[in-house]
């Protein structure tokens, strides 16, 4: 084993250990319980635009997008417009690919300030309903014979989170990702679901991605990718393409 297969190695190792560590996981499930409330991920930006993530599932999307090199990333979800520039960004680096930002609501201010971005040469903005049969006609256009990953970071009710799940989740590369934001909402009290806010325990991201996962076995959660994390808004939403 040369030097290269024996750190690879080790770091599986430290990763094992994570997965079979309960008291870590639970320390990792309160503290993110505890920063909710205070809307830690509200905190950070990239190259001047909020991100509204978290930067531990950041690292895991360079880590994604170093190893699929995709032609073209669909977020649903654009806000502040943080993440999709984080994601041009990356794609820049790599020297190949663009991103597809849905929302069904672009504010103007926030339209302005990524047209005027640097990186939004390889950002590409539809506004409208991910889900409205109009708008996934035009990006399964788009994506046509290209190598795909998706990220769903919109509503974040199950019926919402399915839809999108139903649509865009068969346009995703074998290899590729299918990111499913925000599933921590299963996990955390329901006290800490807002009243302006229809998704809650029992309906939200995850309960979406369980229903989703029984009927399509081409897609597996990446344990190993949540484990080495700990922090995560997407526990079980790293959907890998098997087959």
């Amino acid at each position: 084993m040369n030097p290269t297969e024996r750190f690879e190695q080790e770091v599986r190792d430290h990763i094992s250990g994570l997965k079979a560590d309960k008291d870590v996981q639970a320390l990792s499930r309160i503290w993110l319980r505890e920063l909710t409330p205070h809307k830690y991920a509200y905190n950070f930006k990239w190259m001047g635009r909020p991100i509204i993530q978290l930067p531990q599932d950041m690292m895991a999307m360079q880590e994604i997008l170093w190893e699929v090199k995709p032609d073209l990333v669909i977020e649903t979800g654009v806000a502040h417009g943080g993440s999709i520039l984080y994601y041009a960004s990356l794609l820049e680096l790599i020297g190949h690919g663009e991103v597809l930002g849905i929302d069904i609501d672009i504010r103007a201010h926030n339209l302005e300030a990524i047209e005027a971005h640097p990186m939004s040469k390889r950002v590409r903005l539809l506004q409208g309903s991910s889900i409205d049969p109009g708008m996934t006609e035009q990006v399964r256009h788009l994506a046509q014979g290209k190598r795909v990953l998706v990220v769903l970071d919109s509503n974040h009710t199950h019926e919402h989170v399915l839809s999108e799940l139903n649509a865009y989740a068969p346009l995703v590369s074998p290899g590729s990702y299918c990111v499913v934001m925000d599933t921590l909402v299963e996990d955390m009290p329901a006290h800490l679901s807002t009243s302006d806010r229809p998704w809650g325990p029992g309906n939200n991201p995850k309960t979406a991605v369980q229903s989703f996962l029984k009927d399509h076995p081409e897609f597996q959660v990446n344990e190993d990718l949540e484990a080495k994390l700990l922090l995560s808004v997407a526990p079980s939403g790293y959907l890998r393409r098997i087959a």
